[in-house]
Parts: structure tokens; sequence; C-alpha cells
């Protein structure tokens, strides 16, 4: 029988601190029983649209479904795939251009395991999680509403 996890805190406000990541895999150090880590960083793009250059995208959510829908891929994944560990962070609130808004980093005894599960946990995340992005656009103001792709 799998083990049920405790829900965890996965939205946060703003951009993902680039030392958070350092930070989870220094903890992971001194677990003799991971052999592989993979990792998800999803970075804000300043993509060319009609009407100028991205600058950021505004991400907003139903916050108590996001973490519920998360809970459930990330129980989901933990049944799937042989894994030892498994963090989630998605950002709410305006990012940047070139900073994280998404950290999906998961360990694991093999590294077959480990990749097949981020990859999992991404694309369910993208397909499943009702988070909602504006898409800023330069000078204008302007924004364009984001599609999950």
């Amino acid at each position: 029988m799998n083990k049920v996890h405790k829900p965890k805190k996965v939205l946060m406000q703003g951009p993902i601190d680039p030392q958070m990541v350092a930070t989870s895999l220094v903890n992971h150090q001194s677990k003799t029983n991971i052999g592989a880590h993979a990792l998800f960083l999803g970075q804000i793009r300043a993509d060319q649209k009609d009407n100028g250059v991205v600058t950021g995208i505004e991400y907003s959510a139903y916050e108590a479904m996001a973490e519920e829908a998360f809970h459930r891929i990330r129980e989901e994944a933990f049944t799937r795939y042989d894994l030892t560990c498994m963090h989630l962070y998605h950002s709410l609130g305006v990012v940047p251009v070139g900073q994280i808004s998404l950290f999906v980093f998961v360990s694991s005894a093999h590294r077959r395991a480990s990749l097949e599960a981020v990859d999992f946990l991404v694309e369910r995340i993208k397909q499943d999680v009702p988070i909602f992005g504006k898409e800023l656009i330069g000078a204008t103001g302007d924004y364009i509403w984001k599609e999950n792709n």
C-alpha cells in the first residue's frame, strides 16, 4: 500500500528564487538512498507578439482548487514512480522575463524514475491545475491570456 503524503503548499508569490533551487539540492546531499535528481525550471521568455515583446507573466489561480490539484498530481506521481521525495512550486503574481515561475524537483534511487516523473508532473500541471497567466506586453501595458503549451 502506498503512503499518503501530507499536502504541501505549492503556490508562492513572485518569482522562484534560484537560491531555493540550490538549497533544495544541498538539503538532499545527506540522503544516501538517493541516486538521481531531476529538475524542471519554467522560465519566462521574452516572446515577440503582434503588439510588442512579453516583459513578464502575471499568474492568478483559484488557490484552494489549485493546491488540491497539485496534491492529487503529486500523489499520483508517487504511486506511478518509485520516488524518494518531491518538491513542487509555482508562482503567483508578476514574474518578469528571465525569472523562474515553476520548479519541479524529484529524487529517486535510479534516474529513469526521476526523469519520467518530472515529465509526467509538468504535463499534468499544465493540463489540470487551474492557474492562469497573462503575458504582459512591453511599453503598451497590454496583456494576452497565455495558453498552456
